[in-house]
């Protein structure tokens, strides 16, 4: 293919803007068109007062200003993208008005000039049906602000040529992003990886396990991402996650894994969107989260006794070594004696089935989620069965907080909060390196840049963690819950059975 020069936009919103900025900064010529002048018009002021910012700052030169407002070019009709050697689209989400634009666009760029989609969920396959050469429609899809955004996925379609996608990849690099591959799959890698933390998140939520924000404070000081689910999902506004929520469940036919939840549609419907309205899983007042006031820490009670329940080797291991630096009296005893606190540490299970399984008494028993280590500082989860005593409840919190450690205190659930959202990210994502949508490579890379997750990306946080306490989790939740979206994927199952990394290809380059 011959090299992109030239490339369209059509589409003047915050996407098709941010596709400008960094396609002028890279020395292209970009012709920006859309229905309304008026929105080109405010694009192209937006664009100067950003670079003049980014000149203010010293980041460019005002030669560079000049010359990348200079390869920005207004368009009054679409006609006007006929020597352009790629047209992106950055319109509305809907497969007819996309199809459409696409036909036309047949009928004006010549038979060489490519056409690609930003679309975040059609299928790229479905777009290319409009076009009589389908073969040249490729999706690309940036994410915003592109600026920032480092990632772009190229997607092929059905009928895509391959040298399209390969040439996109190349165009990525040159903007100054990290191109990934996928197949023309719902969600692509992006989208659909980042299910696992917003649904399991819902779901630990709905079943009253924990409020909004002590599941976002817990994956974010206990498992270590950046914004928890509620955050995010008020960041984005669920006028766009919810319906991404439902699109993907329909477009993998009720798939267990992205089952959405009913609390997302009710606010939703109620209009709490979130941040832009001013209220959403937070209230925001100047455009701050309001958190509610925590209670007061209740008081370690004198010469408490400790049993750490011996039943989950690495958890009990683990949990001893706490209580070693806590200074704690721990009882050694087969049976725990009848005046002390019982701790177990499960993996994948709740203190109900822990507490049945090895008939503790349910009254004194609390479990202490040891899976992302009990480091001073890291907030630590404790979990209650419903039959916790209160005075059991707060001298477990009072304790494993003793070193001035965050703690956070929630109601039973299999797999805590952490262990069940991360076992179910890594589980996501290795099924869509089951599925061959993307390469471990492009998974980890994709979900490190586009959402920010920790330990580079997901499989490699699943090896991090331990692929094999991933599907004990996963297991053990199944067989709790007797729900279908734990069932681990074969790619993580078979991986851990051989003893490979998740991030690893087949050998033979068949599976």
């Amino acid at each position: 293919m011959k090299d992109i020069k030239t490339i369209g936009i059509v589409g003047a919103g915050a996407m098709g803007k941010g596709i400008v900025q960094i396609a002028a900064q890279a020395g292209l010529t970009v012709k920006l068109f859309d229905v309304s002048s008026q929105a080109v018009e405010a694009a192209c002021t937006s664009l100067q007062q950003t670079w003049d910012k980014l000149s203010a700052k010293g980041k460019f030169t005002p030669e560079q200003v000049k010359a990348a407002m200079a390869n920005v070019v207004a368009c009054d009709s679409l006609e006007t993208m006929a020597d352009a050697d790629l047209v992106v689209e950055a319109i509305v989400e809907r497969l007819d008005v996309k199809k459409d634009l696409f036909k036309q666009l047949e009928g004006i760029v010549s038979a060489q000039c490519v056409l690609a989609s930003n679309t975040s969920s059609l299928p790229i396959t479905a777009i290319a049906s409009a076009c009589e050469h389908p073969e040249r429609v490729v999706g690309y899809h940036f994410f915003n602000p592109v600026p920032l955004m480092k990632v772009v996925e190229v997607i092929d379609g059905l009928r895509s040529d391959p040298a399209v996608g390969d040439a996109l990849m190349e165009l990525a690099r040159k903007m100054g992003h990290t191109p990934v591959r996928a197949k023309d799959m719902p969600g692509f890698i992006v989208n659909h990886a980042g299910r696992g933390l917003n649904i399991e998140g819902l779901r630990a939520a709905q079943e009253g396990v924990a409020q909004f924000d002590q599941i976002d404070a817990i994956m974010r000081e206990q498992a270590g991402f950046r914004m928890g689910p509620f955050e995010l999902m008020d960041l984005t506004g669920l006028d766009v996650s919810h319906p991404v929520m439902e699109s993907i469940y329909q477009q993998f036919y009720d798939e267990p894994r992205f089952r959405p939840s009913p609390i997302t549609a009710v606010r939703l419907a109620g209009g709490m969107l979130g941040r832009k309205t001013g209220a959403g899983f937070y209230r925001y007042e100047d455009g701050q989260k309001q958190l509610p006031e925590s209670s007061a820490p209740a008081s370690l009670p004198q010469d408490l006794k400790v049993w750490v329940a011996p039943y989950h080797s690495v958890g009990h291991k683990r949990a001893l070594s706490l209580l070693k630096t806590l200074n704690v009296s721990v009882v050694s005893s087969d049976k725990p004696p009848a005046d002390a606190l019982i701790v177990v540490t499960p993996y994948g299970e709740d203190v109900a089935s822990v507490v049945s399984e090895y008939q503790l008494d349910a009254e004194r028993a609390v479990a202490l989620d040891t899976f992302f280590g009990l480091e001073q500082g890291k907030r630590r989860v404790v979990m209650c069965s419903a039959a916790t005593l209160p005075q059991w409840r707060d001298a477990a919190a009072a304790l494993f907080a003793s070193d001035d450690s965050p703690v956070t205190v929630i109601n039973d659930s299999a797999g805590f909060i952490g262990q069940r959202v991360v076992a179910t990210i890594v589980n996501v994502a290795s099924d869509i390196a089951q599925q061959t949508i993307a390469s471990p490579k492009d998974i980890d890379l994709a979900v490190s840049l586009g959402l920010g997750y920790p330990k580079g990306g997901p499989l490699s946080m699943g090896d991090s963690l331990g692929a094999a306490h991933i599907v004990e989790i996963l297991r053990n939740m199944q067989r709790v819950t007797g729900d279908m979206r734990y069932r681990s994927s074969l790619w993580l199952q078979r991986r851990v059975q051989l003893g490979m990394s998740l991030t690893a290809e087949a050998k033979t380059g068949t599976a």
